[in-house]
């Protein structure tokens, strides 16, 4: 083999250099597209949270999960999750349960909240509220949990 036939039988660096820039363009495409869909996504949640009301679908599903964790003889049933940063303190009331953790909801949370005192609590439901994740530390997501549990004596 002489070495005119390795260097035409060779990508060069430049060609190589070519290829890496174009993946490293794709792959920025692809993510910037991903963060696209993640930003529109949680914009409809937050138009969804705080300018509309919970409906009677949202009411048929919170029945669906309750009616499954009785099935599967829980005692509790986690019917809706949100932000904590959609709470007026970030969740710290929620996070440390102290009394008037009700006052820091808004939106959506705030209605199921009211809903719960009016329709649930009355038939011997409970409303548990709890951060279900920690994200490098910090307080996630909250979970409203609708609660079954037999009173204690």
């Amino acid at each position: 083999m002489t070495s005119s036939d390795t260097s035409t039988s060779m990508t060069s660096a430049e060609e190589l250099r070519k290829r890496a820039l174009e993946l490293q363009l794709a792959e920025m495409e692809r993510d910037q597209r991903i963060k696209d869909r993640e930003a529109k996504k949680h914009a409809e949640f937050l138009e969804d949270f705080f300018q509309k009301h919970v409906g009677e679908t949202e009411r048929a599903v919170i029945k669906r999960l309750v009616m499954k964790a009785a099935a599967d003889g829980k005692y509790e049933a986690l019917i809706f999750s949100f932000p904590s940063s959609l709470c007026s303190d970030s969740g710290r009331a929620i996070n440390n349960n102290l009394p008037g953790w009700q006052n820091t909801l808004q939106g959506k949370a705030k209605e199921l909240q009211s809903l719960f005192e009016e329709v649930a609590k009355p038939q011997g439901y409970g409303l548990k509220a709890a951060i279900i994740n920690f994200p490098d530390g910090m307080p996630g997501d909250v979970g409203f949990f609708l609660t079954w549990e037999p009173p204690v004596d």
